[in-house]
């Protein structure tokens, strides 16, 4: 799925990356577990999370993500959002909370993580 189609669907703001909403996402994963992410997500994912710190950023990098997008409306400060544009990682927020924001993209046929075999 598109970046674009994700934004779309989950009614998000750009923050950084407007030139990156061609990117394909292959999976979503939702935590505020920046561990979790580490051990769990697969890369060219999607991370929905709460946190908004430039740790964030760090972890998306680390687990080769695609895109990060902040759940219930929250932004991230200015340092995250310099790491974000130097390691050219998109951040988007969504007034939608976690669990709706996942139901959303599921419901559009974007797996999570479990669900996702490489063919």
């Amino acid at each position: 799925m598109k970046l674009s189609n994700i934004q779309r669907i989950l009614e998000a703001e750009v923050i950084v990356g407007a030139d990156a909403l061609e990117k394909d996402v292959k999976m979503a994963c939702g935590s505020d577990l920046m561990s979790d992410v580490l051990s769990f997500v697969k890369s060219e994912s999607l991370l929905l999370t709460g946190l908004t710190n430039p740790q964030v950023v760090r972890t998306a990098e680390m687990a080769d993500l695609v895109a990060v997008c902040f759940v219930r409306g929250k932004k991230p400060d200015q340092d995250t959002i310099t790491m974000a544009k130097a390691k050219e990682i998109p951040l988007l927020t969504t007034p939608l909370p976690m669990f709706e924001s996942c139901g959303r993209l599921w419901k559009k046929g974007l797996p999570g993580c479990s669900e996702y075999k490489k063919k």
